[in-house]
Formats: C-alpha cells, sequence, structure tokens
C-alpha cells in the first residue's frame, strides 16, 4: 500500500458526493429553465414557499449557504417579483424576506418537480431515506 493511495480519487468519500450532486442538479436544470430558476433560488424558494416570511439568516441557516452566496440569489428572486425583502421594524439589523402573490403562484408551477426528479434517481424507497439520513448526518455541526 502507497503512501498516495489516500489521494487517490477512487479513496475520497468527497467525490462520489460532489458528482452525485451535480448529476441531480444537473436533471433538475430543464424543469427549472421553465420557471426562471437556479437551482439555488428554487432551494430558497422552497423555504419562503413554506415559511412565507423568513429571515435571510434563518434561510442561510437551512441552507447551509453564507450571506455571500445567498445575497446575490435573493437579489435575483426579489427583481423576478418572487420575494419581497426589507428590515425587521422591530430590530434594523435583521433583514426579512416575504413571499409574494407573484411567489406564491410560482409554487403552483413547481409542483411538479419533485416527482420528476424522483423518477430519475435509481434508488427504491429504503435507499432515499437511508442516503437522506445519512447525507443530514454529514451536514450536522458538532454538538447539534
Amino acid at each position: 500500500m502507497s503512501s498516495y493511495d489516500s489521494l487517490k480519487l477512487e479513496n475520497q468519500l468527497c467525490f462520489p458526493l460532489y458528482a452525485a450532486a451535480r448529476e441531480v442538479i444537473k436533471r433538475y436544470k430543464p424543469h427549472l429553465d421553465k420557471l426562471n430558476l437556479t437551482y439555488t433560488q428554487y432551494i430558497a424558494m422552497m423555504v419562503v414557499w413554506n415559511e412565507k416570511k423568513v429571515s435571510v439568516k434563518e434561510l442561510g441557516k437551512k441552507l447551509f449557504l453564507d450571506s455571500g452566496t445567498l445575497t446575490p440569489v435573493l437579489k435575483s428572486l426579489e427583481s423576478k417579483g418572487y420575494v419581497h425583502r426589507f428590515r425587521s421594524p422591530e430590530d434594523e439589523r435583521v433583514l426579512l424576506l416575504e413571499i409574494t402573490s407573484d411567489g406564491e403562484a410560482l409554487q403552483e408551477q413547481a409542483t411538479g418537480i419533485p416527482e420528476k426528479i424522483a423518477s430519475c434517481v435509481k434508488l427504491d424507497a429504503h435507499e432515499v431515506m437511508t442516503l437522506y439520513q445519512l447525507l443530514y448526518k454529514i451536514l450536522k455541526k458538532d454538538g447539534e
């Protein structure tokens, strides 16, 4: 066994995670193109559809994204008319995001996307749940 074995691509857990994530996101693209959304905009909208109003900090936490990544995404969603950003009246340091009526209408157009993606992923229901649990185990930070 060579001291360089740890540097072989086939010995890296991160590589199949990265490649699989890219492949799944690539399968979203034709569906999201019809909605004029990127994948990151789509997952942000998923949170906003559910929450209706959310702080940008909380949104970033839910999506595992920092503000530098999130800010251009939210500006774009606002320019498309799907969300409205504003300062909290209680605390000006808090930036809030609220869904608009156009954002609500977009949700109806997106309802079939998860099913279409699920049909592309060749895993049975048990494998999907196991993978989901393992991925969230990786995402959990110490002490959570």
